[in-house]
């Protein structure tokens, strides 16, 4: 779509509730939305969305502003001591980018429609996230042992490679399944046949729920522990995940 073609959902000086209530008209479908991205994420990134829209923010500005709130949040977690300050810092800076993550989308779609461009850099950003999130906590773990083996140092590397996994399998299935020719309208009509249930089966593998356990820092040995938990629980679930996501698009394979 070239930007001649684009039809703005409501003009840029509109009263900022009424771009809000666009917002909410318009937002994307609730499929792989996890509690926290549903119900928290998306309505913060509607706030941040309608302000930048009204600005004159573009979508890319906004994910790059997203990614330096992101990385440094990331940034500080390889180099700082596990505090309660760093935590709350860390944990500040992570929702923070995480919701101007969702704005950038949304502010596109207030204008219209996005850009291949826009959609590359949203991914490519959120690649070096998914990755760099685990890695620089594998750096921290390392550097702070407190009585544990350096062999578990190999928690935040499995879970590093679990994330990037999951982000490319998402990536990668609805890639196939567009060029398959299956229809967006028949892939909502699946996935909210149970939108609330899915939402908080996803609990476990939602970006946000990493973003609030880094609040926890300051209790370093609890963090851990929660942290390992949840990698167990990530892992067994991308192995369910894939199952899926090969029969899915096996179903249509022969279309």
């Amino acid at each position: 779509m070239s930007v001649l073609d684009r039809v703005a959902l409501v003009p840029r000086d509109a009263p900022w509730g009424e771009v809000c209530d666009a917002l909410a008209r318009a937002q994307k479908t609730n499929r792989n939305a996890q509690a926290y991205s549903r119900w928290v994420n998306r309505p913060l990134g509607r706030v941040l969305a309608a302000t930048a829209y009204r600005w004159g923010v573009s979508p890319d500005s906004i994910s790059l502003v997203s990614a330096c709130f992101s990385f440094t949040g990331i940034a500080l977690v390889a180099v700082l001591p596990p505090t309660v300050t760093t935590g709350v810092l860390v944990a500040a800076l992570l929702v923070v980018g995480y919701a101007l993550d969702s704005a950038d989308g949304q502010v596109a779609r207030l204008q219209g429609g996005g850009s291949l461009a826009g959609e590359w850099l949203d991914h490519i950003l959120d690649a070096f996230k998914t990755s760099g999130f685990h890695l620089a906590v594998a750096v921290m773990w390392f550097r702070h042992l407190e009585g544990w083996s350096v062999a578990t140092t190999l928690v935040p590397l499995a879970f590093a490679l679990q994330a990037s996994v999951w982000f490319f399998g998402i990536i990668l299935t609805d890639l196939l399944l567009r060029g398959a020719g299956v229809k967006r309208a028949e892939l909502r009509a699946e996935d909210e046949a149970a939108p609330v249930l899915t939402s908080l089966l996803g609990i476990p593998v939602d970006y946000g729920v990493l973003c609030l356990l880094m609040g926890l820092l300051g209790w370093f040995p609890v963090w851990r522990i929660a942290y390992t938990v949840l990698a167990v629980v990530n892992i067994a679930l991308l192995f369910l995940q894939l199952g899926r996501w090969y029969r899915r698009v096996s179903a249509v394979g022969g279309h």
